[in-house]
């Protein structure tokens, strides 16, 4: 069995959130129509060193972005928020993408880079379809590798004037914007959480189970990707918020039990008919996005198998075109 294995290092050079964001576009349609399959996720959770192990399959019968044909896969991915005052990534994890024909294994990747890739692109795919088309100001609320990844998105669609960034400290924020600012790019601007929610769009990329957005901060017409809840728990966004926006989610049975929502359905705060729909049908016009310009719109994301497996196909391919003679099949 002739296996190709790829690193991070690999993963980055191979794609781009850019590239990726048709793909991922493609993977939400996808399972919106039910081509896709796609079990809910499943947890180990390591309560004792405040972490947890999820496993994650899925299978598309059609990639648009790696020849057109199908792929399935498992991402074997962990969340220790610990991880970094022990010099280790926060996420980590290995993605195997398999042959749906014969089942047999044909790349293994790490999955860290492959992660942040398809995060940053279905929040983009969630801002493309979801806020206003004029977007000048982006606020983030957290700014470790998912922002940075949100942030890769967001430039490719929008002409940003300033970015608006709330580090856990002043320094944090200042060493994210010095990371992220280009000449005759964006202004990267370090700031407190509240001026950071005014912005026209405000990603909010924390790891904590507390609130760190309040109602009020939000404007109306702001559009909101909510990344950090991934897990039961796990909330950043005031309830009330949730309840007066036009709440979009990447998947119902995933949000529903761990995305930003799950706090607010399991305490009765909030209804399953508070939320609008999946991105998948506002994606495929079965169901309309922002219906003013005063509306507030919110993507909920939990990520999702099909986007690994969208992307990872992709990565495979491109792979195999930069080493030409291989013996894998194509």
């Amino acid at each position: 069995m002739n296996l190709l294995y790829l690193s991070d290092a690999d993963v980055a050079s191979l794609v781009t959130v850019g590239e990726a964001l048709p793909l991922v576009e493609e993977a939400f349609a996808s399972l919106a129509e039910g081509r896709a399959q796609m079990p809910p996720k499943m947890y180990l959770d390591f309560k004792e060193f405040g972490g947890d192990l999820r496993a994650m399959p899925a299978y598309l019968p059609k990639v648009a972005g790696a020849g057109g044909r199908g792929y399935a896969g498992v991402k074997v991915v962990n969340s220790h928020p610990g991880n970094p005052a022990r010099g280790l990534p926060t996420v980590a994890g290995v993605f195997v993408l398999n042959d749906p024909e014969t089942g047999m294994p044909l790349v293994v990747m790490a999955a860290g880079r492959l992660t942040d890739i398809r995060t940053g692109a279905a929040g983009g795919a969630a801002a493309k379809h979801l806020a206003r088309k004029s977007v000048s100001t982006v606020g983030f609320v957290g700014c470790g590798r998912q922002a940075a990844a949100q942030w890769e998105a967001l430039s490719v669609l929008f002409q940003v004037r300033e970015a608006r960034v709330a580090g856990r400290t002043p320094e944090e924020a200042r060493a994210f914007a010095d990371r992220n600012q280009r000449p005759g790019g964006a202004a990267f601007r370090p700031v407190g959480v509240e001026e950071a929610c005014g912005s026209d769009i405000v990603v909010t990329a924390t790891p904590g189970r507390t609130v760190v957005v309040q109602d009020g901060w939000i404007r109306p017409g702001t559009h909101v990707n909510a990344i950090g809840a991934d897990a039961p728990g796990k909330q950043e966004l005031d309830p009330v918020l949730l309840k007066k926006a036009r709440v979009f989610v990447d998947s119902p049975e995933q949000a529903f039990h761990s995305g930003e929502v799950n706090v607010g359905l399991s305490s009765g705060a909030l209804k399953p008919r508070d939320i609008a729909g999946s991105l998948g049908e506002v994606i495929t016009g079965r169901i309309p996005g922002r219906q003013s310009d005063a509306d507030i719109t919110l993507f909920d994301s939990t990520g999702l198998a099909v986007q690994d497996v969208a992307v990872a196909a992709f990565i495979y391919r491109r792979a195999l075109e930069f080493h030409r003679g291989t013996t894998l099949p194509l």
